[in-house]
């Protein structure tokens, strides 16, 4: 089948004409950059994926790593493609061409990266790690630090992870019970449980550095006492040569749903109490500096999400072109060949409604690498950090909203196959089992849904949404100078405009201490936020859609995305206002509910 990862149509379309990576080109970081050298890389990205991760996505999911000895041992077919992905230099796409970087502009290294995500969920998950967590130390670390361990990391021979939750500590931060104690060297000994630690262990790498969270003997109570700490499997000497195996155990690994490819272990560090860690940026600050490597990982889910449901988008619409299954209702003759099942009018509005969600969640994805960009390299310090508001605004929903509406399209394309598509023949249900992990990892929808209503539209004198406003504003007035997108346009600003005046009442009912009713429908809050998000990015694909046809472009493509657009925008918004009203009301149906009447 062809295009099984992304379509690279939709992906030129996203990045040459509605997102215009080129201009970046105009910046100095990226002067030395062209639309040839980013092809180039999206080119090898693709081949890459196709090459070595697709082909063992199955077999990684049937083969599930396995406890042997005290380690993990994963297929043979994971390390020659981690080692690919390494040796094209996709690990550093975006460090500094002196660093052995590629300098690529976030907007291409995350289309890039789709390529892997989409080919491979399970395999993919150990470089991405890593990238987190080396930019963690690069951010925090000290000298020492960065030469011991972000330099292999660097160049691939060390891995990284994110050691966070505990067993009786998910969400829940606060509650950690892993303690560091001083070592009187500069180092610390830790001891503690952790769980769920994705790429906890395996022989990919000469070294795995975790980044732990845990609370030194005179750590404040709450989320205000914890620290960051490196604690690496192997120690490593002065010289940078690796020392004795550390104090962190492999205790087990759990048996996933899907992502079957990654190991999720449970590690003990300081069984002997012999784990030596290394603090990372002042005490008690540990979780300000993880959240940034949470808010690239956030990110990172999106677009996770995003793939998987792309991947079933494709496979499903391939499928229906080639199933013949049946006639049209106002076909009466038997004898009559059946037809492809994507002439079926509900078939197309299983299709039509993925569409919608994979490529609106992936225009938004993209979207926040250009705004990750504009944080680092726009040329003045007003638009970075307008830039920067704005991303912190999108983010809960850049993670959120993908993980559960592309989640939604990998369950139609399970509907689209049929009986087929409940099969371990086809990879449309491995697809949503993968999939299904996204809206519970880095911060389930709740977590987000708080973090929106509760946090960030208030941020900063609320910068972020009046600039969300402004923006949602500029595309319909430009929207309005083609009529043919009034009927996109109008619901559009119908639902902001009432968007913009519940949230204006639950707002004042947070400054006034109502919490508890504020917040308790903040997941519909959520979702709703998120649609109006997504309307907005459909009507952007709209415009640049018709300026494509008045050019004479790819007629079948551009009506496509009008088609697409006109399905989110009239289909899917309009349903918005009935949860608006219950937002508005303070509905208390599930505060109110009482354990004891379930």
């Amino acid at each position: 089948m062809s295009e099984q990862l992304l379509s690279s149509r939709n992906l030129a379309f996203e990045l040459y004409e509605v997102l215009d990576a080129e201009a970046l080109t105009q910046r100095p970081r990226f002067a030395e950059h062209s639309r040839e050298t980013f092809d180039a890389a999206l080119t090898t990205a693709r081949t890459i994926a196709e090459k070595y991760f697709a082909p063992h996505n199955r077999k990684g999911d049937e083969n599930e790593p396995r406890y042997v000895d005290g380690h993990a041992e994963l297929i043979p077919e994971v390390k020659p493609a981690v080692d690919a992905f390494l040796e094209a230099g996709f690990l550093n796409a975006n460090r500094d061409f002196e660093v052995g970087g590629m300098q690529l502009p976030s907007l291409v290294s995350q289309a890039c990266f789709a390529h892997f995500q989409a080919a491979n969920a399970g395999t993919t998950a150990y470089p991405f790690l890593t990238m987190g967590a080396a930019n963690l130390i690069e951010s925090f670390g000290s000298e020492e630090q960065k030469r011991l361990f972000l330099q292999p990391m660097i160049e691939g021979r060390y891995f990284g992870t994110m050691a966070l939750t505990e067993p009786h500590a998910g969400s829940s931060l606060a509650d950690i019970r892993t303690r560091a104690e001083p070592a009187g060297d500069g180092s610390y000994r830790l001891k503690g449980n952790k769980i769920f630690i994705s790429g906890g262990d395996h022989e990919l790498s000469e070294n795995i550095v975790h980044m732990v969270l845990a609370k030194l003997p005179d750590a404040p109570a709450g989320v205000k006492g914890i620290s960051l700490f490196i604690v690496p499997k192997y120690l490593v000497n002065p010289d940078g040569s690796l020392g004795p195996r550390n104090d962190v155990l492999l205790a087990g690994l759990f048996h996933k749903m899907g992502w079957r490819g990654t190991t999720s272990t449970a590690l003990n560090f300081g069984d002997n109490g012999q784990c030596v860690g290394y603090l990372v940026g002042q005490p008690h600050q540990g979780l300000a500096c993880m959240f940034q490597m949470m808010n690239e990982a956030r990110i990172g889910v999106g677009m996770g999400a995003v793939m998987l449901g792309y991947a079933g988008y494709l496979y499903s619409l391939e499928y229906a072109r080639q199933r013949p299954q049946g006639r049209l209702p106002d076909n009466k003759d038997p004898h009559s060949p059946a037809v492809p099942i994507i002439e079926h009018s509900d078939v197309k509005r299983m299709l039509l409604a993925q569409k919608a969600y994979v490529e609106g969640a992936f225009d938004l994805g993209l979207y926040a690498a250009r705004l990750f960009d504009d944080t680092h390299s726009a040329p003045d310090e007003n638009t970075r950090q307008q830039a920067q508001e704005l991303l912190d605004l999108l983010t809960p929903i850049v993670k959120s909203w993908p993980s559960a509406f592309c989640l939604k399209a990998n369950e139609l394309a399970i509907q689209i196959l049929g009986g087929h598509g409940y099969t371990r023949e086809y990879p449309v249900e491995q697809y949503y089992r993968d999939n299904r992990l996204n809206p519970i990892h880095e911060g389930t929808e709740g977590i987000q849904s708080l973090d929106l209503l509760g946090r960030k539209l208030a941020q900063s004198g609320g910068s972020g949404l009046k600039q969300l406003i402004r923006l949602i504003a500029g595309t319909c007035e430009r929207a309005s100078h083609h009529p043919n997108l009034d009927t996109l346009r109008q619901p559009l600003e119908q639902l902001v405009n009432r968007l913009q005046s519940v949230t204006l009442v639950l707002l004042g009912d947070l400054a006034q201490g109502k919490v508890a009713g504020a917040l308790a429908n903040s997941a519909l809050y959520l979702k709703v936020f998120g649609h109006c998000v997504l309307g907005w990015r459909w009507l952007e694909q709209a415009i640049h859609a018709e300026v494509g046809l008045l050019k004479g472009g790819d007629r079948d493509f551009y009506q496509g995305k009008l088609q697409a657009a006109r399905y989110f925008l009239t289909w899917e918004v309009p349903g918005c206002h009935n949860d608006l009203a219950l937002l508005e009301a303070r509905d208390d149906t599930c505060l109110a509910m009482q354990e004891g009447w379930f």
